[in-house]
């Protein structure tokens, strides 16, 4: 490891008489003193941002070899009531509601439609109040899944299942019943239509006096159907994208309304989608029979496609991971070279004080370091993907400034962790390859170039201080979407903080020993 040209400046500070306020000032001043050190650092701002800026992805981070849009990739979704990307796509057969009120209904049978692929186990088909046709607008569905027995939903990521044994899972017909009162939606099953049991209620913000409200069917597209590294995105009943699309039809009888219904007959209407040939409904002889392709779901992005995640912003904080390293390790390597070590241990009592203020000093500046880096990042790789055109998945505030201030608190504990490796081996050259390799070569052969089996990934981004980038992530997993949630799509195994706690972890015992180990050697 080339070393530093500059020789820190040894501030004088006199033994017995230096407060810990006064060590850290004479580190400050080694520190910024030696002009590669400063170098470094901005060296790491530069590629934390640089390369966001490098990304030059167009809708929905997919291109043909000419540089053209993928067709069918899509380059935006619906924004649900919590700001985030939904899927909402069905068949609606609907009336006005004017206020209070209620629907019951028979459903007599849930199919598979006249599509390529047999009925999925998240087709679904029941009842569902919403606050009107546009995508992404609130709602509450009494629905019946195909496979996974009946359930109360709502807003794209609520998801109550119905209590065991309250009803036969294998009832059929099975009744149902959605009552409105004010903002509270509360969906019944029964087997007979006399004995009813609830499911749940939940309460909708924002939902308006007048709402649509009615029956639905939908089927999410078939995993068999198509091919992604990795597999298929299904969600809620959905899938990501590349599976075959598939139809559900479902058969309503006994159709009862009580309350604020106006007269009027019912609409169809086809949600988040244009016409189709073979998606509707038909209605004779007091009985509705709804036949619908698509999913109610939160957005779940497709593994060639779709959404771009705004964590692909921060990828460059790899890179300037490499140059935080190289920095830590010759803040404690290079006076040691020198023989520095030796005239401040003789002028401050106490090693372990001595590293302490070194780790505080390399922390906080490379937190600043990372924190500039990390922002400008995320400010400018998304505004320069949006002038591409990619469809960047939406966040909340706070889960970005997560991501942010994460990546930055990233940075500067692997920066402590590399000073204590530092300490402990006496070699820069050592210290720097130790850590990038406990470090950056699990993450970047698990997540970015995804080389490795998922499971393989995944159990190195457990076990490795690697697992800290889990604090990058922005898009969620849910326990009601089933989805190929794998670090070669995006998806730690750890949650952000627990990952971010793998580190800190390491970092811990590592300083630990080589508290020890200094007032064990000479210097």
């Amino acid at each position: 490891m080339t070393a530093p040209t500059t020789t820190p400046r040894e501030p004088r500070v006199r033994a017995g008489r230096a407060g810990f306020g006064a060590l850290l000032r004479a580190e400050w001043t080694k520190f910024r003193t030696v002009r590669g050190w400063t170098i470094g650092m901005i060296v790491a701002v530069l590629v934390t941002m640089g390369i966001a800026l490098l990304d030059h992805s167009s809708c929905g981070g997919v291109t043909a070899p000419g540089g053209a849009d993928v067709p069918g990739t899509g380059c935006s979704a619906p924004v649900g009531p919590d700001g985030k990307a939904v899927t909402d796509a069905f068949s609606f057969v609907h009336r006005p509601l004017d206020g209070d009120g209620d629907i019951t209904v028979r459903m007599a049978s849930l199919t598979g439609g006249r599509g390529p692929a047999g009925l999925q186990p998240w087709s679904k088909a029941g009842l569902i109040v919403k606050a009107g046709t546009r995508p992404g607008s609130v709602y509450a569905a009494l629905v019946v899944t195909a496979g996974h027995g009946v359930r109360m939903q709502y807003d794209y990521t609520g998801d109550i299942k119905a209590s065991p044994g309250a009803v036969p899972a294998a009832a059929s017909p099975r009744w149902l019943r959605l009552v409105r009162s004010g903002d509270a939606i509360t969906g019944y099953q029964s087997a007979d239509g006399v004995r009813w049991s609830a499911v749940g209620t939940v309460h909708l913000h924002r939902l308006p006096p007048t709402v649509q409200a009615g029956m639905f069917a939908t089927s999410p597209a078939s995993a068999q159907g198509g091919s992604t590294r990795g597999g298929s995105a299904q969600s809620l009943g959905g899938s990501g994208g590349g599976g075959a699309r598939t139809l559900a039809t479902a058969r309503f009888d006994h159709i009862g309304l009580r309350g604020a219904w106006p007269p009027g007959a019912w609409t169809g209407t086809q949600v988040g989608g244009g016409p189709s040939p073979d998606a509707g409904f038909r209605q004779a002889a007091g009985t509705v029979t709804v036949t619908g392709s698509g999913d109610i779901a939160p957005y779940v992005p497709a593994v060639d496609g779709g959404g771009v995640a705004v964590e692909r912003t921060l990828l460059g904080a790899f890179g300037g991971l490499i140059a935080v390293i190289v920095v830590a390790a010759l803040f404690m390597t290079a006076e040691h070279r020198r023989g520095l070590l030796r005239v401040t241990f003789t002028a401050v009592p106490g090693r372990g004080r001595v590293l302490a203020a070194k780790a505080i000093v390399i922390g906080s500046v490379t937190f600043a370091a990372g924190l500039a880096g990390s922002t400008a990042a995320v400010l400018l790789g998304e505004r320069l993907l949006r002038s591409n055109g990619a469809f960047v998945l939406p966040v909340g505030t706070p889960t970005e400034i997560r991501a942010v201030a994460g990546t930055a608190a990233l940075l500067a504990v692997a920066a402590v962790l590399a000073l204590a490796v530092g300490t402990i081996l006496r070699h820069g050259a050592g210290a720097v390859t130790a850590v990038v390799t406990v470090m950056v070569v699990p993450y970047f052969f698990a997540s970015p170039l995804s080389v490795l089996p998922a499971g393989v990934a995944g159990w190195l981004l457990r076990v490795t201080p690697a697992a800290a980038f889990a604090v990058q992530q922005t898009t969620p997993r849910y326990p009601q979407v089933s989805a190929p949630y794998t670090p070669g799509n995006g998806y730690f195994p750890l949650p952000p903080w627990a990952g971010f706690a793998v580190l800190c972890g390491y970092t811990v015992l590592a300083l630990g020993l080589a508290a020890v180990l200094l007032r064990r050697r000479d210097a």
